[in-house]
């Protein structure tokens, strides 16, 4: 059997246009002599679709475009498997389902079994489980066909399994010759050698090849990698699509396939490249998914501005980004030469407005209620405060969605001004560390030559809000702040295993973990953000904001 593994990148709710592009791959897999297209979990609907499915009508409109792929590929001598949104056949719930499409005919449908409801998945909320994972019959094979989750819980690969259930086993057991994973398996940093591994044992443990076709792209704060791979029944990957790109490539079950991807399992894997990949395509489909085509970006001539705009030119063309340069009355002449050097070698649109003026007017206006104390915090955020203005009415003039600028460690324990530098649309970096900023800096200079200068690298950190003002004056150096957040935010550890594990003062690890508890308010009120760790902020963590448990 040729198979095709047609990876896709569809937007939410936009069924006709996702049910077309579909169709176009189809055709494509044809006339490449494929004998089964394979498409990704939910490529009708989009994924995540949420809340869209609780309106009847979605559904029917789910149901509709499928009847219609089916008349439209009814010419094609080929079978296709593709996601949808549709209904559990018990309970007439909302379903998460495949179909199998064959000579214009529907002619097998199968519901998802396993519903995750950890981290981002929520989606025992909108779907009813089906009561067994489906075998499709295609000319002699026997396709045993699970979506997604349902591949996720091999009870030998797992130290400790979520589920009673393990689908891919009941499928073996009724005997099959082909494993197939429909799959929108979110991106996170070492997610695709792990989906590798996972899919591996199976492959190996019931001795039977295996294809895992992934969704690719950006939908809100989730990145889709793709990555989509067959693999036989010693283990080995045979095929291989690219990664943050649609793709099509075709694997003879018999023999070898396409490789049009790099290995990501490998020593030679880059996973800091692959980072890099997720931010620009995120902030792509983020952007024009949402009807926008420009982005505006405050351009302070700081590592993590420089690092956005690169990100941004990248995703939408540099016609499409302008940077504004903010400069206050402790800005340094460095920062402001740094930055319009970035805009320069981009070819991006810069703008300088200073904020000195409104500034002086703030004060003037408030001098009467400060009068009797000293500047402090106040002062400074009335700086950021200013800039987020400026910003936000350059976006309602020209129509550009505002990209905040924001690192994790700098949103984990509240160095950031709450309706000031947290002003935007989209937070790109909001989940990269202090530390892996830089590694990605680099990156971005190899593909934009010199668009970040050297100087950027090499200054210290500074907001630039008071005088000679550096973030080691409030916070720990980045190199010991990122380990104590990565083991407090994404292993969810204890201050005492935190100090014990990096061999770092117990108090040192508790001021940093109660400023991560007591800025979540700011957090729930940041613009969404791109998941590229495997525990960000926003909807995978979910803490309350009035609490006092102490970990």
């Amino acid at each position: 059997m040729k198979l095709a593994l047609a990876q896709l990148n569809p937007t939410v709710g936009d069924l006709r246009a996702n049910t077309d592009r579909i169709r176009r791959f189809a055709e494509r897999a044809a006339a490449g002599g494929a004998d089964l297209a394979v498409f990704p979990e939910l490529a009708i609907s989009g994924y995540p679709p949420l809340d869209l499915v609780d309106a009847a009508r979605y559904l029917e409109a789910n149901e509709e475009c499928l009847r219609d792929l089916a008349d439209s590929t009814a010419g094609l001598e080929m079978a296709l498997a593709v996601g949808y949104c549709g209904t559990n056949e018990d309970t007439g719930r909302p379903a998460n389902c495949v179909a199998g499409i064959r000579n214009g005919r529907i002619e097998h449908r199968s519901t998802k079994v396993l519903l995750p409801t950890y981290d981002v998945f929520d989606e025992a909320r909108y779907f009813a489980p089906g009561r067994q994972p489906g075998i499709w019959n295609v000319g002699w094979r026997r396709i045993g066909i699970t979506i997604c989750e349902d591949a996720w819980n091999d009870k030998q690969f797992w130290v400790r399994s979520r589920y009673a259930r393990d689908p891919v086993e009941e499928l073996v057991s009724r005997g099959i010759d082909l494993l197939v994973n429909v799959s929108a398996s979110p991106y996170h940093m070492g997610k695709r050698a792990f989906r590798a591994d996972m899919l591996k044992a199976a492959a190996v443990r019931h001795q039977v090849p295996a294809a895992l076709v992934n969704q690719v792209g950006g939908n809100d704060q989730l990145v889709f990698d793709g990555s989509s791979f067959a693999i036989d029944a010693a283990g080995i990957v045979r095929a291989r699509a690219r990664s943050f790109e649609e793709d099509l490539v075709y694997w003879e079950t018999d023999g070898e396939g396409d490789r049009h991807g790099p290995d990501w399992t490998g020593p030679d894997a880059n996973e800091v490249e692959a980072v890099y990949d997720a931010l620009v395509t995120g902030t792509r489909d983020y952007v024009r998914k949402c009807g926008f085509a420009k982005a505006i970006i405050g351009l302070s001539g700081g590592i993590d501005s420089s690092l956005t705009v690169v990100i941004a030119a990248e995703a939408l063309g540099p016609e499409n980004v302008t940077g504004v340069a903010m400069p206050g009355p402790y800005s340094s002449e460095g920062s402001l030469t740094d930055a319009a050097h970035t805009a320069s070698a981009l070819g991006i649109a810069f703008e300088t407005i200073p904020i000195e003026p409104a500034f002086r007017a703030f004060q003037q206006q408030l001098s009467a209620v400060f009068v009797g104390t000293e500047p402090n915090i106040a002062e400074e955020n009335l700086q950021a405060r200013i800039r987020g203005n400026i910003l936000m009415a350059l976006s309602n003039k020209f129509d550009g969605l505002v990209l905040t600028t924001g690192n994790k460690s700098e949103l984990a324990v509240g160095y950031c001004t709450i309706y000031g530098d947290m002003c935007g649309g989209l937070a790109v970096i909001s989940d990269v560390p202090k530390t892996l900023a830089y590694r990605l800096a680099a990156v971005g200079n190899r593909r934009h030559p010199d668009a970040i200068p050297v100087s950027v690298i090499r200054k210290p950190p500074s907001a630039e809000l008071r005088p000679d003002q550096k973030d080691s004056d409030s916070l720990p150096p980045y190199e010991v702040l990122d380990p104590v957040l990565r083991l407090y935010v994404e292993e969810n550890l204890s201050v005492s295993e935190i100090a014990a594990e990096l061999g770092q003062d117990r108090d040192l690890v508790r001021r940093i973990s109660g400023k991560v508890d007591r800025n979540e308010y700011k957090r729930q009120q940041a613009a969404p953000g791109l998941r590229v760790t495997s525990k960000a902020f926003g909807m995978g963590r979910r803490f309350p904001i009035a609490q006092r448990y102490v970990r």
